[in-house]
């Protein structure tokens, strides 16, 4: 018998690799697990389209990568149909316990009034969302050829007959092997029998997840939300304290996922429409709020005005990663999130239409606070000067399908942290998330602030581009982990339009990800941290600004994310040509059909 394959000792990668962008006529998946963009492409090769094949992948991403995503967690969704040439939204988040008041839960905190549920509490279990998410993304936009049990069946499969685990999914379950054996007494049905996490290479198989994805596509929402494993998840919940009763998830199982209109900003920045023409321009899409995505869009919308003030300037490739560029983009993300901090809720809370946060007179307004030289923090002056909950880390999946027609789907699937909360309900197979640490607990006037039978700020976000007002199909992309998924969005999409890279190169260049600013009263902007491959030069420039400049090497890297993007074009044949990448920085691939 030979051993399982051992990770490297050396940091993140032995040896520096090349990866040529994969091309397809016929569609494509790109994904962070190569078993699960396979689940996809067999759905496809079956007659399913994009979305089919979405949920394939998000199931069997649920098998192969459990550390970051699965039906204990929340999805969100973007669905591009070809036909209308129209963009979906679809927002599958949970909510909080309906029987828990702010107050009681600042006392069952030992009276905090202010910051943020703690990652490890039962009380930031929300309700999971994904599996409704998951029935009603093939009900809206799937092909209707095949039936859930037939896309959930590469999955199953994978869980019944076992699989070998990839080497960065293994280093996240080696990460959180603690915490599941601490956070519920049934965390060992997702280790080894030795009570240890699987190795790189090693065969693991999860028999509880393969039955509980067999009853979700024989009773749809209601095998999940309703019945046994219903009454697992409350009852593992209350046994730690949670609050969350069965009338909880029945509401959800009612309600489902909701489909939400998407928001988005024609982008004509940047020599955008000079190179096409004077009349075409890109169209970035993004999930509203709760979710983060209105933070690219906004930054997106600051660099194509400071451009219009001479602010900023017109970049060519040999700008990209230079100090002015990474200032700029810096400065326009620092300003979108401190927006954010505020405004980003559950929309049945919000004050304001992500519409108002992305109009031409706001945009201009806030642009006004860039500084061409100097670092700013700009969370000074805003009606809060608390800091968003989104975490720099990679706990989280992103993938995108195209097929053979031109439709696409664009999803993010997040347990949060590392198996979420951890706890696992009893012969289910999967861990419950820890969205609900994405709550304020103060003041009582945020949009935020904790509230029974909420939806909390959520990090993650699908996007997709059009091209020009017919909204061709320009490009399915994301990047995942915390904070970074807008900062990777518009970085990609930069690297694509404005630099001329290839969606492989797009999604390996090096990146920047700025963190959440200290209060303007304690001083600072907070860090920018800088990959390496990035000049040690232009960090020395950015210091020179007042950027609290780190440069990042080896395993530290993950708090840059891992993206996938395919980007569609159409020959002179009339031809749809398909390129796509996936991120050195993951286990994943671009699989085309």
């Amino acid at each position: 018998m030979y051993p399982a394959v051992q990770s490297s000792d050396q940091p993140f990668a032995r040896f520096p690799a090349r990866r040529s962008a994969v091309h397809s006529t016929k569609g494509m998946v790109a994904c962070t697990q190569p078993l699960a963009a396979q689940a996809g492409q067999k759905i496809l090769a079956q007659g399913g389209n994009a979305a089919d094949a979405a949920i394939a992948v998000a199931a069997a991403l649920n098998m192969t990568e459990p550390a970051s995503t699965g039906l204990g967690g929340d999805a969100f969704c973007l669905f591009y149909n070809e036909k209308s040439r129209t963009v979906h939204a679809l927002n599958a988040s949970g909510r909080s316990a309906k029987n828990t008041t702010l107050a009681q839960v600042r006392r069952e905190l030992g009276g905090q009034s202010k910051g943020k549920i703690p990652f490890g509490s039962p009380l930031a279990v929300t309700v999971p969302g994904a599996a409704a998410g998951w029935v009603d993304a093939v009900e809206l936009f799937g092909s209707g050829k095949l039936t859930l049990g037939e896309i959930l069946q590469p999955a199953i499969e994978l869980g019944e007959e076992g699989f070998p685990v990839s080497e960065i999914s293994a280093s996240m379950w080696k990460n959180g092997e603690t915490k599941l054996k601490a956070a519920s007494p049934n965390g060992l049905e997702m280790l080894k029998p030795d009570g240890r996490s699987p190795r790189s290479g090693e065969i693991f198989r999860n028999p509880h997840l393969a039955k509980t994805l067999r009853v979700l596509a024989a009773e749809g929402k209601k095998g999940i939300y309703c019945g046994r494993i219903a009454d697992a998840i409350v009852d593992v919940l209350q046994q730690k304290g949670s609050h969350m009763e069965l009338s909880d998830l029945e509401d959800y199982a009612k309600e489902g996922s909701r489909e939400t209109q998407p928001v988005s900003l024609q982008f004509k920045g940047q020599g955008v429409t000079s190179r096409a023409g004077g009349e075409d321009f890109i169209e970035l899409w993004e999930h509203p709020p709760n979710g983060q995505g209105i933070v690219a869009l906004m930054a997106l919308g600051f660099l194509e005005e400071l451009e219009k003030t001479h602010q900023a300037p017109t970049f060519n490739k040999g700008d990209h990663n230079t100090a002015v560029y990474l200032h700029t983009l810096v400065e326009c993300f620092r300003i979108a999130f401190a927006d954010a901090n505020w405004w980003v809720t559950d929309p049945d809370c919000t004050p304001v239409s992500p519409q108002q946060l992305v109009s031409r007179p706001y945009l201009a307004e806030r642009a006004r606070l860039f500084k061409k030289d100097t670092a700013v923090n700009h969370a000074k002056g805003q009606p809060f000067d608390g800091v968003s909950p989104a975490q720099n880390r990679s706990d989280t999946v992103v993938f995108g399908v195209i097929d053979a027609e031109g439709n696409a789907m664009s999803v993010v699937n997040s347990n949060f942290m590392e198996f979420g909360s951890g706890i696992v309900p009893k012969d289910c197979g999967f861990a419950l998330q820890n969205r609900g640490a994405g709550f304020h607990l103060g003041p009582d006037n945020h949009p935020n602030v904790y509230q029974g039978g909420k939806r909390p700020y959520h990090t993650i976000i699908p996007c997709l581009a059009t091209q020009g007002p017919k909204r061709d199909l320009h490009s399915v992309f994301g990047v995942m982990g915390g904070l970074m998924q807008p900062q990777g969005q518009v970085q990609v999409l930069l690297n694509m339009e404005v630099f001329g890279m290839t969606p492989q190169e797009a999604v390996d260049a090096p990146r920047f990800c700025i963190e959440n600013p200290m209060p303007p009263n304690l001083g600072g902007t907070g860090a920018v941290y800088l990959e390496e491959g990035i000049d040690e030069a232009v960090a020395e420039e950015l210091r020179a600004m007042g950027h609290d400049v780190q440069l990042l090497k080896g395993w530290s890297r993950n708090r840059f994310g891992r993206g996938q993007a395919i980007r569609q074009r159409i020959d002179e044949e009339g031809r749809r040509i398909l390129t796509g990448g996936s991120d050195g920085r993951g286990d994943g691939i671009a699989l085309p059909c």
